[in-house]
């Protein structure tokens, strides 16, 4: 007999409901003051994203609003366009390389089944909502520090970067072994 389980996404800025207001100003921040460390192609969406999405007062082309005005014109596009969120999301782990590596290599460990690095996790509809419930932030950060004890990636980027690796969010906590948890 076939299962017909339905595989569920949240659209990309369900983030916003699991992120406190400082570390989402801050990831805005690090991805917007770091454009020119993007590849070409990244960095051309992103100024395209910017170009179409933010409203800034007095800047016709909003790319080239100084710094702290880009990053607060960041907040609401980030809130409300999962296309947006999708990308500075994928920019702000790709500026992370080494901790895009590490929590990759942590969650191949512990057998989530996830898309290869170099997947375009953008083109996704968004994140599963499946999440093994044994698998909290507080497991995931302790391993993390015993796996890599040398590294000084803060609890909240491990917890993003594992949310984007997986592609999901703790939605909905399902027991390990069971149909559909590791999606």
């Amino acid at each position: 007999m076939e299962n017909k389980e339905t595989v569920e996404f949240l659209p990309f800025n369900a983030i916003n409901q699991f992120m406190i207001d400082d570390y989402r100003i801050k990831v805005l921040h690090e991805v917007l003051a770091n454009l020119d460390q993007l590849p070409p192609s990244q960095k051309s969406k992103m100024v395209g994203l910017i170009k179409r999405l933010f409203k800034l007062p007095g800047f016709r082309n909003a790319a080239v609003a100084p710094l702290p005005i880009k990053v607060r014109g960041a907040v609401s596009p980030f809130e409300k366009n999962a296309e947006f969120t999708a990308q500075v999301l994928a920019d702000w782990a790709e500026l992370r390389s080494e901790l895009m590596q590490q929590v990759y290599h942590l969650l191949k460990d512990r057998a989530w089944e996830i898309l290869p690095l170099d997947a375009d996790r953008t083109v996704i509809p968004g994140f599963l909502t499946r999440w093994p419930k044994e698998e909290t932030y507080e497991a995931l950060n302790h391993a993390f520090v015993e796996k890599y004890p040398l590294s000084n990636a803060s609890e909240n980027d491990v917890r993003l970067m594992v949310v984007w690796i997986s592609g999901r969010l703790p939605f909905d906590m399902v027991e390990k072994g069971s149909r559909g948890s590791q999606d």
